[in-house]
């Protein structure tokens, strides 16, 4: 055999990637680096630059290893990555932010798009309207909309993605007077599962625009968010209201009564947590178990003391911490308690009332709290949220709701199951009581069976959306919504 004879003998070299179907496939070394070189973005491997800043994520529980990462720096490098998973077969993930709980953003052995690289804020004041990238995070969007004393109703901490936050919903401070991030929606960008890069709006493939308002990532990958912005006051009202464990019963009964559902520019929300060593509560409060409402008002400075006086005047606080101050200031306020490189595990429901039985519950597992990092969080979402039709967009509970978070967070790796056994223990304990929704941003990995029903009367459509803009099901690793052709009348 001539040395010639013997090239044309010698395999091809190739990378064992994971497929849909969860099998390993050659793909030739030759067809990554031609996707590499069509790209402005870069490709990563395992132990390439990049590849490792890409795959990590905000919770710690979360270590996969994808066989391919594609750095993106535009639509059309997401357009290539996509053509490149469907043409081959590959399981693929997307990552915005990084920050959702199930930590989807990244699969084991597939394909990573990563576009935490595109982080442009376009803003235009006279048109009150901003484009926004996908790897955003809301630190960012609030940077440039707040120059301009504007603002999009976004989520609570700013190392949040805009991404992941929008498309599950988006609720925080901004909500009960303007709606949930995605009533704020006016337009998108987005890469569907034929390569395809198409315009949504309503007017605009107003079907698949419904369903990116909530139906998370299952339709497509948006590579551009427009959004209407609103007039934000320079400075919110906006702090902490401490109340010994002993004091969480009867406070909790005036907060669901009287003072959740308040004027729109205000805010109160409940946590359940071990007291932090916060400059303005007794030393000797601190690690003790505690109630906290958390309260904000966005409307004029000179409003917010008689909005907020009935939290004030709610007897037995340890301590109190309200006062005037900016709002991006104020969307920063639990970023180091919710930083990246903890382990976290989150369970969640949807609550139309908080009835004595369901709160005697929460309680027996507020008395148990297996770290200092563990909370049960009640954010009520109302106002204007509640005045949109159930059905004018993906999310479904448009009725006036709680969300409980119970936030299980710990830094052991040997705490994972006791951590875990209490928030699900919790979960269980006041399913009885819940409404049957749920807020998918909040959802954990092991809860994929709970979409149909977190998204109730609304799941049908979705389902159908799904089999016309992604039949084969490309987009799966998220909270999956299946493809489902509407079934044929019966003759």
């Amino acid at each position: 055999m001539t040395p010639f004879e013997d090239t044309l003998t010698q395999e091809a070299p190739t990378i064992l990637v994971t497929t849909l179907d969860g099998y390993d496939r050659a793909v030739p070394v030759a067809a990554v680096d031609a996707l590499r070189a069509a790209v402005r973005g870069s490709v990563c491997l395992p132990d390439e630059a990049g590849y490792d800043e890409a795959r990590t994520l905000w919770n710690a529980m979360i270590d996969r290893h994808p066989a391919v990462v594609v750095r993106c720096r535009g639509a059309a490098d997401v357009a290539r990555a996509v053509d490149f998973c469907r043409e081959h077969g590959l399981l693929l993930a997307v990552r915005g932010g990084g920050h959702n709980i199930a930590g989807r953003a990244v699969c084991e052995g597939g394909v990573l798009i990563d576009l935490s690289l595109m982080r442009s804020v376009r803003v235009d004041p006279a048109a009150r309207r901003a484009v926004v990238e996908p790897g955003c995070l809301l630190s960012d969007v609030d940077r440039e909309t707040h120059a301009h004393g504007l603002a999009v109703p976004t989520g609570i901490n700013s190392t949040t993605g805009i991404a992941g936050l929008t498309l599950g919903g988006g609720f925080g401070w901004l909500t009960r007077k303007h709606g949930l991030t995605v009533d704020s929606l006016t337009a998108a960008e987005v890469v569907t599962a034929d390569g395809t890069i198409r315009r949504v709006s309503a007017t605009e493939n107003p079907d698949l625009f419904w369903a990116l308002r909530g139906g998370g990532g299952n339709f497509g990958i948006v590579t551009a968010f427009e959004f209407a912005l609103h007039g934000l006051e320079p400075q919110v009202t906006a702090g902490l209201v401490v109340f010994p464990m002993d004091r969480a019963r009867e406070i909790m009964k005036t907060y669901r009564v009287s003072i959740a559902d308040g004027p729109d520019d205000l805010t109160v929300w409940a946590v359940l947590r071990k007291a932090p060593p916060l400059p303005f509560l007794p030393e000797e409060t601190h690690g003790t178990d505690v109630l906290i409402l958390v309260v904000c008002h966005v409307g004029p400075l000179e409003d917010a003391d008689a909005a907020i006086a009935p939290v004030l005047a709610l007897p037995g606080a340890i301590g109190t911490a309200v006062g005037p101050q900016s709002f991006t200031d104020w969307q920063m306020a639990f970023d180091a308690s919710g930083g990246p490189g903890a382990r976290n595990y989150w369970k969640t429901h949807d609550f139309l009332t908080l009835p004595d039985a369901a709160m005697e519950a929460v309680f027996n597992y507020a008395d148990r709290l297996p770290t200092d990092e563990c909370e049960v969080f009640f954010g009520h979402v109302g106002g204007q949220s509640s005045r949109v039709a159930a059905d004018a967009t993906a999310f479904p509970q448009r009725r006036p709701h709680y969300v409980m978070n119970v936030h299980a967070r710990w830094q052991d790796r040997a705490d994972d199951a006791r951590c875990i056994a209490w928030a699900r223990g919790l979960f269980n304990a006041t399913a009885p009581f819940a409404a049957g929704t749920a807020y998918i941003n909040f959802m954990p990995e092991d809860e994929g069976g709970r979409t149909d029903t977190a998204y109730g009367a609304n799941m049908e459509r979705l389902a159908r959306i799904k089999a016309e803009v992604d039949p084969g099901n490309l987009f799966r690793v998220n909270q999956n919504i299946r493809p489902r052709a509407t079934p044929m009348p019966a003759e």
